[in-house]
């Protein structure tokens, strides 16, 4: 926009008019076209845009003390009087209402106090936007509250800059589907150059339309070439506006990006795409989650539906401290669900959450990870790894993958040890994930291991380990403390709980010898007191799980009593 122009239209917007420019043919004194005084005669002003001849200004509400044309405080006019109005008289379809009849774009923020404080008198109407209305008095409201606003609750509303929005199309939702900008004024889809579009590109529009977390990103091929704007990826997620990573360059593809975000959960104060804070959205409101009121399940759940892998750590406070308020349900997800709030809950609680409980959750890299496919629990089978998106049967170079290596898949898996690892001729050649077995033992991402060389084996790698004991604070494979899983838990045994029988058929689970010692506080205290069942077995059974035992007991075995367990090699 010309200067000029943009000096005039404040003016109007303020009511300060000067007395030698008008706006003429339009519907009030806030619009038409944009005239000045030249000598007597009345003149039409030449601007620099064709598009910016017809000038707009809202005649009912204005932004005022704010950073542009698109932020301010909200003041609204009733006759000759320009009104602040209170923050609780301000939803999102209002402000989108008010965001549109400005030529501004969404509402981003609206909070009491952001741009300064005023004197009464204030709004007194709390309005009721549908959000298709074209000016904020044309919505419904409800009447004279008799309520008084506080001088701080002022609300001040941001809009994005009109000229700088992004849109999902063709999507299930708005925070699904193909990327449109809007720039000068015209939509198109995008073409990054160089570097290419990731997933962290991707959280950055998932943020601006205030979604949930980046799922997943992908190119879809069109039937007909489309203009496009031509934008550097690596310039999205560190500057405040997209234009500035925007080529004005007219280009055409025959692709378009198309990306999901979640549409009700994320993880914010992020340390990665998979962890940070748990947040859920219900309506326009993001909420924090209490520690207790996500199990396991429900975890599995939100991961899953991330397009993350499986959760390794959720615990209350890990990633900074919620603003009330708190989610107040507790999810009772099975683990199947395809989103966090398709799960059952308990309904609203009541309870009352610390802002240090707000839970946070890490979930396994999506381009990271390991399954067994083909075996009988989700502890055996042929090893896949996903890398690329990709998951596709591992072979290692020499084919010198060894038990170590094994363990480090196991306990990624929440599995208990290694128990053995063999090569399996295929009937044919699939493309493979070629790993160095040499890196596995020392790096904390398998994808640090593995070359992209396109490549295809006629073998897989089939393992196994132990779904249901495990030793832990071990000095070898067949050595150390002795934990038992139980549904999705592991648990200490205690000394007096197992016997020599029992110690065998450990040591035979675990394909190691026969066992030379077992003794309370061998290898490590744990956390608390625990309860305890007696094994009871004869020594024969292929698992220490199938042996009788005596239910729980009602002891609580000492911390410094938890068995720890020696087999010969």
């Amino acid at each position: 926009m010309d200067h000029g122009v943009l000096i005039v239209f404040l003016w109007l917007w303020s009511s300060v008019v000067p007395d030698d420019v008008r706006l003429v043919g339009g519907a009030s004194r806030c619009a038409g076209i944009l005239m000045r005084r030249d000598g007597g005669d009345w003149r039409a002003m030449n601007v620099s845009l064709s598009e910016w001849n017809l000038m707009s200004a809202a005649d009912s509400v204005r932004l005022v003390n704010g950073t542009g044309l698109c932020s301010g405080r909200l003041e609204v006019k009733s006759g000759q009087r320009w009104s602040p109005v209170c923050e609780e008289d301000l939803d999102l379809q209002s402000a989108q209402v008010v965001c549109r009849e400005l030529g501004c774009g969404s509402p981003s923020v609206f909070k009491g106090g952001m741009f300064g404080e005023v004197e009464a008198p204030f709004w007194s109407k709390k309005f009721q936007c549908e959000g298709h209305e074209s000016a904020l008095l044309n919505c419904p409201n409800s009447g004279l509250t008799g309520n008084t606003c506080p001088p701080a609750r002022a609300v001040g509303l941001t809009c994005s800059d009109p000229d700088d929005e992004v849109r999902l199309v063709r999507g299930s939702s708005k925070c699904s589907g193909r990327l449109e900008w809007k720039h000068h004024g015209q939509w198109r889809p995008v073409d990054p150059y160089y570097p290419s579009w990731n997933l962290e590109d991707t959280a950055a529009i998932c943020r601006r339309l205030d979604c949930g977390s980046a799922v997943t990103t992908r190119w879809i091929k069109e039937s007909f070439e489309r203009s496009v704007w031509g934008i550097n990826s690596d310039c999205v997620q560190f500057k405040s506006t997209l234009k500035e990573c925007v080529t004005t360059l007219d280009q055409s593809i025959e692709s378009d990006l198309e990306i999901t975000c979640s549409d009700s959960v994320r993880l914010v104060n992020e340390a990665g795409l998979c962890s940070g804070r748990l947040e859920v959205k219900s309506g326009q409101q993001w909420s924090p989650v209490c520690e207790e009121d996500l199990d396991l399940q429900s975890a599995q759940v939100v991961c899953r539906e991330l397009g993350c892998g499986a959760p390794s750590v959720f615990k209350g406070g890990m990633f900074g401290e919620g603003e009330a308020p708190f989610w107040s349900k507790k999810f009772q997800c099975e683990g199947h669900e395809s989103a966090l709030l398709n799960c059952p809950n308990s309904g609203l609680t009541g309870n009352t959450c610390p802002p240090a409980r707000a839970v946070g959750l890490t979930c396994s890299d999506p381009d990271d990870e390991v399954r067994l496919m083909g075996g009988s629990s989700n502890c055996s089978g042929r090893l896949e790894l996903k890398h690329h998106g990709q998951w596709r049967p591992v072979d290692s170079w020499y084919r010198s993958w060894n038990l170590e290596d094994t363990a480090v898949i196991c306990r990624r898996l929440d599995c208990g040890p290694a128990v053995s690892t063999r090569w399996i001729e295929e009937s044919s050649q699939r493309s493979v994930w070629s790993i160095n077995p040499g890196c596995v033992q020392a790096k904390s991402a398998l994808k640090e291991c593995v070359s992209t060389l396109d490549k295809s084996s006629e073998f897989g790698l089939e393992i196994t380990c132990s779904d249901s004991v495990r030793l832990v604070n071990r000095a070898g494979l067949c050595s150390g403390r002795l934990e038992v899983k139980s549904g999705q838990q592991w648990s200490p045994v205690c000394e007096e709980d197992l016997d020599l029988q029992s110690a065998q058929v450990v040591c035979r689970e675990l394909s190691c010898g026969s066992p030379s010692v077992f003794k309370g506080g061998m290898f490590g205290e744990v956390e608390a007191p625990f309860q305890s069942k007696k094994f009871q077995c004869e020594g024969h059974e292929s698992t220490l799980l199938n042996c009788p035992n005596s239910g729980l007991t009602g002891n609580t075995c000492p911390p410094a009593r938890a068995v720890g367990l020696i087999c010969s090699g």
